[in-house]
């Protein structure tokens, strides 16, 4: 019966997965659920105390590496630190509105906050005076740092998905 349930949560942790595709916190969701199944199946030891904190340190990881990518990607294309700042504001509010208005499965989400953040970071670096050339290089660089960031968040958690697919059968 244990075999079964652990399927189960493998399936359940595949669908957390999905959802950080359209920026939500899939990652976590996984690291709870397994926590909250480890806890409740704990006289079985399907899974150690080292690897439910090594999958919260990867979403962690993951977290950190999405909330920056956008801002870093402005800065190394030449923004200045508001315009950086607004490339974090414009993917989340680009983020809910490509949801809404863009309502394409995942696509939405996605173009939302790669628009959002380059949008935001032209429009902040067009009104502290830079030059247009560089406010749209600085845009592009937000725009293609927020689908780094969250290609990275889902391979991060692609990597906690087979920790515990590995641990669930091991």
């Amino acid at each position: 019966m244990i075999y079964l349930w652990l399927v189960m949560l493998l399936l359940l942790n595949a669908c957390w997965l999905m959802l950080v595709l359209f920026t939500l916190p899939g990652n976590w969701l996984m690291v709870v659920g397994t926590c909250l199944f480890a806890w409740w199946r704990w006289d079985d030891r399907v899974f150690s105390w080292p690897l439910l904190v090594a999958a919260g340190v990867l979403a962690l990881i993951a977290e950190i590496i999405e909330f920056f990518a956008g801002a870093g990607g402005a800065k190394r294309c030449g923004a200045g630190w508001l315009g950086a700042l607004a490339a974090i504001g414009g993917a989340l509010f680009g983020a809910i509105v490509g949801t809404i208005a863009i309502a394409v499965g995942v696509f939405g989400t996605l173009l939302g906050a790669c628009l959002g953040a380059g949008m935001a970071t032209w429009v902040v670096e067009r009104i502290t005076g830079t030059e247009h050339n560089q406010s749209v290089r600085s845009g592009i660089g937000a725009g293609t740092g927020v689908l780094v960031g969250t290609v990275s968040k889902f391979a991060i958690g692609c990597i906690i998905w087979l920790l515990i697919a590995v641990a669930a059968f091991y």
